[in-house]
């Protein structure tokens, strides 16, 4: 299978409806330490909408705003042709989109504070058939494994390492279902590893080997640090990519994943690492200024403008 014909990025992993509250105080001032043994509490969120979202969704309409090639591999329930519908109309191949009768989309219920912190419950519905998506005879330059049902994380890892597209493995909500040894394993056959800082922290502690160890592996790892930016761990050096300025912040849903977009954009594009992680604190900065995972829609125009004006890469290299 060649690799050089095509900019198609496979991006695995979950299609899903964000429900998103926002709970108007901050959760450290409820949730007491002391008490967690008999945790209690609700919280009062007059702000409630749902939205589209998931990782992979999430990812592909990011790429797809920088005039990427998102091909979204995963599992949607009987209640999601509304966005199954909104991906076309975006131009967004749906090819390998499975449709599960008698299910529902995959859902995700966020309450954020006032903090920017969140708490999550995830109910995974046809996300949980996503191991029978068969990827396997489309080509692609790059892929990402994202969160996802277990099990298709791996099944969609081997495929793609057998077929020798490299892949970027973003562990995030996925971590509670990965111990050290499926840690190994997926990383072995990963050439990018992402993570933010705390999921950075608990891959460390499971492996028992700090991000420069486990990067030495890898082509790269890179872990966002919120506001701080990112590191971009390669060839055994560090590099700190500093945020570009944003002009408010308003919603971290999805920050992560737009974060990912701009990476994969640079990586399929043949940018040097350091440029894509700019691309991508670019991305994730759009994405925190707008409520809601996918109703930023920044210009080519506008990327650039910030590329070339916080990082001095040419805006070119967007065209």
């Amino acid at each position: 299978m060649t690799q050089t014909q095509t900019q198609d990025v496979l991006i695995c992993g979950s299609i899903a409806f964000d429900t998103i509250a926002v709970f108007e105080g901050r959760f450290r001032d409820h949730i007491l330490a002391d008490n967690l043994k008999s945790l209690s509490v609700s919280f009062f969120v007059p702000s409630l909408r749902k939205e589209f979202g998931g990782c992979a969704g999430n990812i592909a309409y990011n790429l797809k705003l920088l005039g990427g090639h998102p091909v979204p591999v995963g599992a949607i329930g009987q209640d999601a042709e509304d966005y199954l519908q909104r991906l076309r109309d975006l131009g967004i191949d749906t090819s390998l989109v499975r449709v599960v009768p008698d299910t529902y989309t995959a859902q995700c219920y966020i309450t954020t504070d006032l903090d920017n912190s969140q708490i999550a419950s995830f109910h995974p519905g046809a996300m949980l058939h996503s191991a029978e998506n068969d990827l396997t005879g489309h080509d692609a330059r790059w892929a990402i494994v994202s969160p996802d049902a277990k099990d298709g994380m791996f099944v969609h890892a081997e495929r793609l390492k057998a077929a020798g597209i490299p892949f970027v493995f973003d562990l995030g909500q996925a971590m509670p279902l990965f111990d050290g040894d499926d840690l190994r394993r997926m990383i072995a056959m990963a050439a990018v590893l992402t993570a933010n800082d705390y999921e950075a922290s608990v891959i460390e502690d499971r492996l028992g080997r700090k991000m420069p160890e486990i990067a030495a592996g890898l082509r790269a790892a890179v872990v966002t640090r919120g506001a701080e930016g990112a590191t971009l761990y390669t060839g055994g050096e560090q590099v700190h990519i500093p945020t570009a300025p944003v002009a408010r912040v308003v919603d971290p849903t999805g920050c992560g994943d737009a974060h990912r977009a701009g990476l994969l954009y640079g990586l399929v594009n043949d940018w040097s690492l350091r440029d894509a992680c700019c691309l991508a604190n670019v991305m994730g900065g759009f994405k925190v200024a707008s409520q809601g995972p996918q109703n930023h829609a920044p210009t080519r125009a506008e990327i650039a403008a910030v590329l070339r004006l916080h990082y001095g890469i040419d805006a070119g290299k967007l065209a």
